[in-house]
């Protein structure tokens, strides 16, 4: 195997290829919107994946295909990991290690941050730099200034490739603890998620009564909109952990949600999502907080029932 730690390319720049080359594993949608971006930004590409028909419109632009990771590999100094799940960069990256070390390995497959930890671990013992990424986008997104993406691992690596990593989206350090970058991205898209659904419950239930989804999304953005302004107040109660009530309480809260529930039973459809409210909403009050603030189901989150954490 070529070793590119002697020549590389920041230190012995020819006329051609002034920036790093960079190597991409991984051709999904997300995978080859990134091995696009990276080869319009003047970076020579390297694309291997497991079906190589999907690299049949980047190699028409220019891009490189890999017969194999090891040869995409040894490519290139940087190598972005854009792959299904934790177990397939394992799979992928294990059989790779010596072809790795001197290089820096870039993950942007979502991962926990214990994965992204396990795998910093793996990649330090092997002597790769590693950043892990987590990328607040859709593949449409990438390349242009409204994609975000996350990062945390290795601070030289950022600031050294930080041109680089821009050509993806905006791009932000969030620390040499390579977990805390998949950690914001996993705690935004569970707010998220939880938007979404309440959304579709709200959807569900004017639906009940043939109230097109079209009528009710013009009453819900500027309600949601309008509601996310209490979100400061809320971090507060949070951080401070004083829930004393300010306004409506547990209580009062828990007669709304009960109601909600009731409606949408009465409306036919159901009720998992009011029920996951009342759940924590109950949790409270049994104990004894029924007269603090909704804010306080915090509480029953960050604190995992004893129930769950069997095993």
């Amino acid at each position: 195997m070529p070793d590119h730690r002697n020549h590389h390319p920041n230190q012995h720049p020819d006329h051609h290829h002034p920036k790093p080359p960079v190597t991409v594993l991984g051709l999904g949608a997300m995978g080859r919107a990134i091995a696009d971006a990276i080869h319009r930004g003047g970076h020579p590409t390297t694309v291997w994946n497991r079906t190589p028909g999907r690299a049949d419109a980047l190699v028409a632009k220019g891009l490189d295909l890999a017969p194999s990771p090891a040869a995409a590999v040894a490519a290139a100094p940087v190598v972005v990991v854009c792959l299904l799940d934790d177990a397939s960069v394992r799979d992928t990256l294990g059989a790779l290690g010596d072809e790795l070390a001197g290089r820096l390995v870039v993950n942007v497959t979502t991962v926990t941050p214990k994965q992204a930890r396990e795998t910093a671990a793996w990649a330090a013992e092997q002597g790769i730099e590693y950043l892990d990424g987590a990328i607040m986008a859709v593949p449409e997104m990438i390349g242009l200034p409204v994609a975000s993406i996350l990062y945390s691992g290795s601070e030289s690596a950022f600031t050294t490739h930080r041109g680089l990593l821009e050509l993806l989206g905006g791009a932000r350090f969030f620390g040499t603890d390579a977990g805390r970058a998949a950690l914001f991205d996993l705690a935004l898209l569970g707010s998220m998620y939880a938007m979404f659904a309440g959304f579709a419950h709200g959807a569900a239930m004017v639906a009940s009564e043939g109230v097109p989804a079209g009528e009710f999304v013009d009453l819900a953005v500027p309600w949601l909109s309008a509601m996310t302004t209490g979100l400061p107040g809320h971090a507060a109660y949070f951080d401070s952990g004083d829930y004393t009530a300010e306004t409506q309480s547990l209580d009062f809260n828990k007669t709304a949600v009960d109601t909600i529930a009731e409606a949408s039973r009465d409306q036919g459809i159901g009720t998992d999502v009011p029920a996951a409210v009342q759940t924590l909403i109950d949790r409270q009050v049994a104990a004894g907080h029924g007269k603090e603030s909704f804010a306080r189901i915090f509480e029953s989150i960050r604190r995992r029932p004893a129930a769950d954490r069997v095993g």
